[in-house]
């Protein structure tokens, strides 16, 4: 039997379970539901296909986040290098012996699941970033030599990453460790010249982009040049979220995705699907839900009182949003197509299980907001 006084200490199991962030939870929970609604509606009314292996790997995402969530926020503290490097040698292996899929070498073949090591680089990038920015006063920060080191974190995974290529998840990465920059009190000033000598360098990336690339971005410019071939996917994802209307066809009513003209409606254009079927009313009750994740994260972020936590969970806060964000303004034509799938909702296994680990990190620094952390080196 349990001693009572372990269940009500701060460092018990128990109590840690207890105080989670329940409401984060609960909030995760919904989107993973609508995820099963909309895979279990893909499939034709269907749990086989989609919706079981999607709930399965939630489980086991579920048990990861709980774990990830009672471990001391110390812990997380001494091994983000470990796990910055092994992120590192993952991206490597990827581009010596990955697995190559569609046209791209993203994955690595675990024979029961695909992993993709570039997803979770991307928490690995905010953790190693959060660390070095930990310890670093406000005028070290404004110094450009101390931002060098910060750079290389963010841009040497994002070289490997690019090399598969996916240049989708590079530009993801480099927007998380932006948001751990603007936290950390970089000038605005910086930023100002960053995104203008990207804006200046577009002329000459434009001719290092595969043709592949290339092509997503004209059709972006005008998708109506080519509608049965390159323009497709999204003049068919325009129409079914069009002809959703306010309250949507009703569940299982939607005949773009049905009747198969929606491609790829079980992940990249999970979102339409929704939409299609529950209209512009279901669109922004989903919308309604990624807001008030972002706020739970920003929420955490705030009261934390160690600077690796704070800057932790605003960059998993962010990362998430962001893929939220790109995902839905991908099928609505505002963007190119860039594969992003939907958080929680589109089916993928790498995706879920980074997700969740996200949550369950951001979960840890809200538990053990007041832990003191050991400064140690680097």
């Amino acid at each position: 039997m349990v001693h009572q006084s372990y269940l009500h200490k701060e460092h018990g199991i128990m109590w840690k379970i207890a105080h989670m962030n329940w409401g984060l939870i609960s909030l995760i929970c919904i989107m993973t539901m609508i995820g099963v609604a909309c895979l279990y509606s893909a499939d034709g009314g269907s749990f086989n296909r989609w919706a079981i292996p999607h709930m399965m790997r939630f489980g086991i995402g579920f048990v990861a986040m709980t774990i990830v969530a009672i471990i001391p926020v110390s812990f997380w503290y001494r091994m983000t290098w470990p796990i910055y490097g092994l992120g590192l040698v993952l991206l490597l292996y990827v581009e010596i012996m990955g697995h190559v899929g569609m046209g791209a070498q993203r994955w690595i073949n675990l024979g029961f699941m695909n992993l993709q090591p570039s997803e979770l680089m991307k928490i690995a990038v905010v953790m190693a970033l959060a660390k070095y920015f930990h310890r670093l006063e406000l005028q070290e920060i404004r110094r450009i030599p101390t931002l060098i080191p910060a750079a290389l974190i963010v841009f040497v995974p994002v070289g490997l990453v690019l090399l598969q290529p996916d240049l989708g998840t590079s530009l993801m990465v480099i927007m998380a460790g932006g948001a751990v920059f603007f936290m950390a009190g970089v000038p605005l000033w910086m930023f100002g010249v960053v995104i203008a000598a990207v804006a200046g360098s577009i002329p000459v990336a434009w001719q290092f982009l595969h043709e592949y690339q290339k092509k997503r971005v004209r059709t972006f410019l005008d998708p109506e040049s080519d509608p049965l071939g390159s323009g497709y996917h999204i003049t068919q994802s325009k129409i079914a979220l069009g002809s959703g209307g306010l309250e949507g066809k009703g569940f299982l009513q939607g005949t773009q995705s049905h009747l198969n003209f929606l491609p790829e409606k079980q992940t990249d254009f999970i979102f339409t699907l929704w939409a299609e079927e529950w209209g512009l009313m279901g669109g922004v009750f989903l919308l309604f839900i990624l807001m008030l994740m972002f706020g739970c994260g920003l929420f955490i972020a705030l009261r934390a009182r160690q600077n690796f936590a704070r800057y932790m969970a605003l960059g998993l806060s962010v990362n998430f949003s962001l893929y939220a964000f790109i995902n839905i303004s991908m099928v609505m034509g505002l963007i190119p197509v860039v594969g992003a799938p939907l958080p929680l909702v589109s089916y993928g296994g790498t995706a879920m299980l980074a997700a969740m680990i996200g949550f369950g990190l951001m979960i840890s620094c809200d538990l053990h907001r007041d832990q003191r952390l050991n400064q140690g080196p680097l």
